[in-house]
C-alpha cells in the first residue's frame, strides 16, 4: 500500500512538472513537442483548442486502443498520469515566466519534461500517446524506452515544422534531446554501476584486497588465452562509479601489468544492491 501511494505521488508530481513545462516554456516560445501533447500544441496554434482538453481526449482514445499492450497496474497508472497531466495543463494554463532567453528556455523545458516523464516511468506508468508505443517496442523489440519515445516523438515534431518554423524546430530538437537524457537518468541513472573485469596472475591477492578494503563481492571466472592456451582466473566485480578510483589503486599496487576492462552497467539488482 505504501509503495502504491508513493507511485501515485511520483506520477502526480511528474505530471505536474510536465504540464508546467508545456505552459511556461513550450507554448510561449513556439516550441513543438512529441506525442499527443505535440499534436495538441499544433491544434492549439491552428484552432486555439485547449491542450488540456485535446490531450485528454486523444490520450483516452489511445489507451482504449492500446491497453492490451500494458498490464493492469500500468494501465491504471497511465490513466492516472493522463488525468493528472490534463489537470496540470489546465491549472497552469495562465502561468508564465519572464524570460526572453530562448536557448535557456529550451534547456529548462527539456529538463522539466525529462524529470516529469522520468518520474512517471519510474513509478511504472506512462503518459499514454507515443509512450504506449515506446512501451510496446521496449517489451517486444528490446528498445530503450527513452530512445523509443524520442523516435516516435520526432515524427510528430517534424510534422509541426509548418507551424513553428525551422528555428522553433531546431530548439525543439535540442529540448527533446535534453529531455531524453534526463528521462534516461531518472529511470536508471541513479542506479548505474561499473562492471570491472580483471585478468592478473595475482588475482587472489586483488580479490582479497577488494573483499577486505572495499567490502565488495568478487566473482572468479575461469578462462584461457586463445593464443597461449594458458588457463587464467578472471575477476568480475560490480562497483559504484565513486569506488573505481579505490579499486584502481588496489589493482595498481598489487599488479601494474594486470589487464583491466571497465564498462558502465545501466542497472544492478540482487544481493548487495537493490532488491
Amino acid at each position: 500500500m505504501k509503495k502504491t501511494l508513493m507511485d501515485i505521488f511520483l506520477i502526480g508530481l511528474g505530471s505536474f512538472l510536465f504540464g508546467l513545462s508545456v505552459n511556461i516554456f513550450v507554448i510561449p516560445n513556439h516550441f513543438g513537442e512529441g506525442g499527443v501533447t505535440g499534436i495538441s500544441i499544433i491544434l492549439y496554434h491552428l484552432f486555439g483548442w485547449a491542450p488540456s482538453i485535446t490531450s485528454f481526449i486523444l490520450n483516452g482514445m489511445l489507451i482504449v486502443i492500446g491497453y492490451k499492450f500494458l498490464n493492469k497496474t500500468t494501465t491504471i497508472y497511465t490513466i492516472i498520469a493522463v488525468t493528472c497531466i490534463s489537470l496540470s495543463l489546465y491549472l497552469t494554463e495562465s502561468w508564465s515566466i519572464n524570460s526572453d532567453e530562448v536557448i535557456l528556455n529550451s534547456i529548462f523545458a527539456g529538463i522539466l519534461t525529462g524529470i516529469g516523464l522520468g518520474l512517471i516511468f519510474r513509478a511504472g506508468g506512462t503518459s499514454a500517446g507515443t509512450t504506449i508505443l515506446a512501451k510496446v517496442t521496449n517489451q517486444y523489440l528490446g528498445w530503450n524506452i527513452s530512445y523509443g519515445l524520442l523516435f516516435f516523438d520526432l515524427i510528430v515534431v517534424f510534422s509541426s515544422y509548418f507551424i513553428i518554423g525551422i528555428v522553433g524546430l531546431m530548439f525543439t530538437l535540442v529540448m527533446l534531446y535534453i529531455g531524453t537524457k534526463v528521462t534516461d537518468f531518472i529511470i536508471v541513472g541513479l542506479n548505474s554501476k561499473r562492471a570491472v573485469t580483471i585478468i592478473s596472475k595475482s588475482y587472489d591477492e586483488i580479490a582479497n584486497e577488494v573483499n577486505n578494503k572495499m567490502k565488495r563481492g568478487v566473482t572468479v571466472l575461469t578462462g584461457y588465452g586463445y593464443y597461449t592456451k594458458t588457463e587464467k582466473n578472471i575477476l568480475y566485480i560490480i562497483i559504484n562509479k565513486q569506488e573505481f578510483t579505490q579499486l584502481r589503486k588496489i589493482i595498481t599496487a598489487v599488479d601494474r601489468n594486470a589487464f583491466v576492462s571497465v564498462h558502465d552497467v545501466r542497472d544492478v539488482f540482487g544481493e548487495g544492491f537493490i532488491e
